[in-house]
């Protein structure tokens, strides 16, 4: 039961570190995520508690808050720095006495649940400044771990980049464009101030392009020379147009195939295969 505080910038994979948790202990129960800043201090102890009908309005029947859904298993609260204090003394209450209250109800229900707690805020600092309670604070950081921002370890790139760039192909049903390492040297050097998830984005969008990832980190790629007009800028429609036959292309024109790499009806692709045929006309 031991909660469990993740520290680290936003896009590190905060949360895929505390599913690993949950995933790697004895535990049998849900995993269970909440956002704390995107959830309004109102509806913030019916999503975590619960509530009983007719609690408040429109509560037009009970429902089990995610400590229930969780029972035997781990309560992500991600951002645990924007939780409101109201609600950070609730929850100091239900670490301390391992039960529950739902909105609206007398009754007292034992929960078994292991917390996970990320911020990307300095707690410490918060808690100087009157924002977040020390005894909650003492309470969560029995077991505290710091997810390094990317720029820390660049080794981890060119493994992370591959494994993108493996899982956008497969997906999109494309070649992988050609990294060369004098290319994986120049990612290595880029701050990532998006850290991972800004990788996969940059990773996603050179698979989409067919560009190398070091020519797309400002997102704001220039037309090849494939085009058909190197002036046009970079529309959407246009990359659609050019990841389409792409695909159909690497199917030797089947356009059944083609239709299921891309995740639509064939109907759609001829429809779309008609419209530019009538434009070149």
């Amino acid at each position: 039961p031991t909660t469990v505080l993740v520290e680290g910038e936003s896009g590190t994979g905060k949360e895929l570190v505390a599913r690993a948790i949950h995933r790697l202990s004895v535990r049998s129960g849900n995993f269970a995520a909440i956002n704390c800043g995107a959830i309004t201090a109102e509806l913030f102890e019916s999503e975590l508690f619960g509530h009983t009908k007719g609690a408040f309005t429109g509560a037009l029947q009970s429902r089990a808050g995610l400590f229930s859904y969780a029972e035997n298993g781990t309560v992500f609260l991600d951002e645990i720095g924007e939780m409101p204090l109201l609600m950070q003394a609730k929850l100091l209450r239900v670490l301390e006495q391992r039960t529950i209250r739902p909105v609206g109800s007398n009754r007292e229900v034992p929960v078994d649940i292991r917390v996970i707690a990320a911020t990307n805020h300095d707690l410490a600092v918060k808690v100087q400044q009157g924002a977040f309670r020390e005894d909650l604070y003492h309470r969560l950081n029995v077991v505290s771990l710091r997810v390094p921002a990317l720029r820390d370890r660049a080794d981890d790139i060119p493994v992370l980049g591959q494994f993108f760039l493996d899982g956008f192909t497969a997906k999109m049903g494309v070649r992988p464009p050609a990294i060369t390492d004098a290319e994986w040297l120049r990612l290595r050097q880029y701050s990532w101030p998006g850290n991972v998830r800004e990788l996969r984005n940059i990773i996603e969008r050179c698979v989409l392009l067919n560009r190398a990832p070091s020519a797309c980190l400002d997102g704001a790629v220039a037309p090849g020379d494939d085009m058909e007009n190197d002036n046009d800028d970079l529309t959407l429609e246009a990359v659609e147009r050019r990841h389409i036959l792409a695909v159909l292309e690497m199917t030797g024109g089947n356009k059944s195939e083609a239709a299921r790499r891309l995740a639509i009806s064939r109907k759609t692709l001829e429809r779309k295969l008609r419209k530019w045929d009538d434009e070149r006309a």
